[in-house]
């Protein structure tokens, strides 16, 4: 069979033409990472459809002698010819990217291998390992605590799943918002990733491993992870953004799910749900807003979880000469931070100085841990923290490095028992 060079081929009509040779024009469903071939050449793995082949899309090998010959993608369309591109099709490529956004599907993020995320790429970061951080403006659900409270000395619990060392002025670019998830590269070669991934793109990725790391949300690239990038004026990103908005707008700076949890919690009869602040309570800053404040001392009224103390034993609560001086782990969906609760400001969040059966009860209801785990002064069980309102402050300890012995602590606050 003859084809003439300006005419395109259905991706259906295609796979019956065995051993010749067809021009294609198809939207690109997915792209794997660029590898390099046991020999010298360059490969990746291109999935696209068209009208005729929605339901799995056709699988094309490209394979080039660099890398950098391999096609581009921010089209969303290709063309598999040796054609110029010319005026008709243009009209094609637009009729393709209008079919596109009327058949796009977000899938929600799942622990576990095969769960697929569109997202905002903000960030690249080398670690140890490449990392990428990305963003879609919710918040990722909140996990049990799985810790040994007791090893708070020698092991804290990690601020984050995988440190990522930023500079402030890049962190306090990050919104403040939404979780960012932490995604590490695991594609053989991650220097030919890096080739292809676009910070401020929004993108979907199919085929990710989720799992939960000290208790926080993580991402991993796997082999088989595919990726396509979006435009800004996808009706996915569109709607993402639609939400978002509505996030910004929450009495409780959290997304739908979060607040709905928070009303529950805070309307139940369960003890302990909620503090009383003398902060006004008519909006709450996350935690990325109280790290990203641009000025070191700052006051803020925040919805919160106590996912770990230091000292765990309530009788060392005290200093020597009756001072409080504890150390909590605070987290939201933006993020962890330790905030102390120290002297006056300790005394107003306990009620004075209870007596110990009364704090112990306290810590554990604080912490999540059922009164039968909490008779025992070692807990291993897995703890579900309630979320608390309380205010914070920020401050300094050092006039020569202000923004380095920055810190926060609970004031203003009285547990409600």
């Amino acid at each position: 069979m003859s084809q003439r060079r300006d005419d395109y081929t259905s991706i259906v009509e295609a796979m019956t033409l065995i051993n010749q040779k067809v021009n294609l024009m198809g939207v690109v469903l997915e792209t794997s990472f660029p590898r390099k071939t046991k020999g010298t050449d360059y490969f990746c793995l291109v999935k696209i459809i068209d009208q005729s082949y929605q339901s799995r899309g056709l699988s094309v090998n490209i394979f080039t002698e660099t890398i950098e010959k391999l096609p581009w993608y921010s089209m969303l369309v290709i063309l598999f010819c040796f054609l110029t591109l010319g005026e008709r099709d243009e009209k094609l490529i637009l009729g393709l990217r209008k079919w596109l956004v009327d058949h796009s599907i977000v899938a929600d993020i799942r622990e576990g291998d095969g769960f697929n995320l569109v997202c905002k790429i903000l960030r690249v970061v080398r670690e140890d390992e490449w990392i990428l951080l990305v963003w879609d403006g919710t918040d990722t659900p909140p996990v049990a605590i799985n810790a040994r409270l007791e090893d708070e000395l020698e092991t804290p619990f990690p601020l984050e799943s995988v440190p990522v060392c930023l500079p402030r002025d890049i962190f306090c670019k990050l919104p403040p918002l939404g979780t960012v998830l932490r995604v590490t590269l695991n594609c053989g070669n991650e220097k030919l990733a890096m080739n292809v991934l676009r910070t401020n793109r929004w993108v979907k990725f199919d085929n990710l491993r989720c799992q939960l790391l000290d208790s926080l949300w993580h991402a991993a690239h796997l082999p088989t992870t595919r990726f396509c990038y979006l435009r800004d004026e996808d009706h996915i990103v569109s709607q993402r953004m639609r939400e978002y908005d509505k996030h910004i707008k929450s009495k409780w700076g959290m997304d739908a799910s979060f607040s709905l949890t928070l009303a529950n919690s805070c309307d139940s009869d369960r003890p302990f749900r909620s503090a009383f602040c003398l902060l006004d309570e008519s909006s709450c800053a996350s935690q990325g807003d109280c790290i990203q404040l641009g000025e070191v001392v700052g006051k803020f009224h925040c919805v919160v979880r106590v996912v770990a103390s230091f000292p765990w034993f309530v009788e060392d609560y005290w200093s020597p000469t009756g001072v409080y001086r504890i150390r909590l782990t605070l987290e939201d969906p933006t993020a962890r931070i330790h905030a102390y609760l120290y002297a006056e400001d300790a005394e107003q969040f306990f009620g004075g100085y209870p007596a110990l059966d009364v704090l112990k009860r306290m810590r554990s209801l604080l912490l999540g841990i059922c009164e039968s785990d909490g008779d025992s002064e070692r807990n291993e069980t897995c703890r579900n923290p309630p979320w608390i309102m309380c205010c914070l402050k920020s401050y300094h300890i050092d006039e020569r490095y202000i923004w380095g012995s920055r810190n926060f602590r609970i004031f203003a606050t009285t547990l409600k028992m």
